[in-house]
């Protein structure tokens, strides 16, 4: 019985952590669906391989690394999700065979309770809130992978530079030149925007 207490402690553990987890993914992945399926592996994960947690940080890290493992695998991967159907009439071999790909990023808006740890202070509340927003979603999908991990660790959930590199296993100049670079991006396509909503 003793057993079956430590897994039911650890499911609890573990469980504990899901919505912040997913707002994680969610931040990532830019997918609802892909955000649930990378939280439920990162638990699973997680659970199979427990008893070589040494210990060495906390509970909440070592999930946090799991799940920016797997995020980084399915970002790799590429994207395996369906995309919104294109009815228009088929396009010649040739012609579709010379047209790019769009760069088109399609969001999926999800429920703050889902994604959300709740907050007693309103104002932490609303910047979390912020965080999840389409528009800022948005720009972060524009950022490489590595990248966009550094930034919604080091700018929405407030990581120190030194926790951020144990969990990439990379150094503390590593993340604070991947943060550098992906602010500059998000300053620039921001910029771009606001020209382009300025001259339509």
């Amino acid at each position: 019985m003793g057993n079956s207490t430590a897994t039911v402690d650890l499911d609890v553990a573990l469980e504990k952590h899901r919505t912040e987890l997913t707002g994680y993914c969610y931040r990532m992945l830019g997918s609802s669906f892909e955000a649930e399926d990378a939280v439920q592996d990162t638990l699973v994960r997680a659970w199979r391989s427990y008893d070589k947690f040494e210990g060495r940080s906390s509970l909440r890290s070592w999930l946090y690394r799991i799940a920016t493992n797997v995020c980084l695998d399915m970002l790799a991967a590429g994207s395996k999700r369906a995309r919104p159907m294109d009815l228009s009439e088929a396009t010649p071999l040739a012609q579709a065979a010379l047209s790019p790909r769009p760069d088109n990023t399609w969001l999926e808006p999800m429920p703050d309770a889902r994604v959300l740890p709740t907050v007693e202070d309103p104002a932490e509340a609303a910047v979390a809130k912020e965080s999840v927003r389409l528009a800022f979603m948005a720009a972060l999908q524009q950022l490489p992978p590595k990248q966009r991990a550094v930034l919604i660790l080091r700018e929405v959930l407030a990581w120190r530079a030194s926790e951020v590199a144990e969990l990439l296993d990379t150094t503390v100049a590593s993340v604070n030149s991947a943060l550098q670079r992906a602010r500059a991006t998000l300053a620039e396509r921001g910029q771009a925007g606001a020209e382009g909503a300025v001259s339509d």
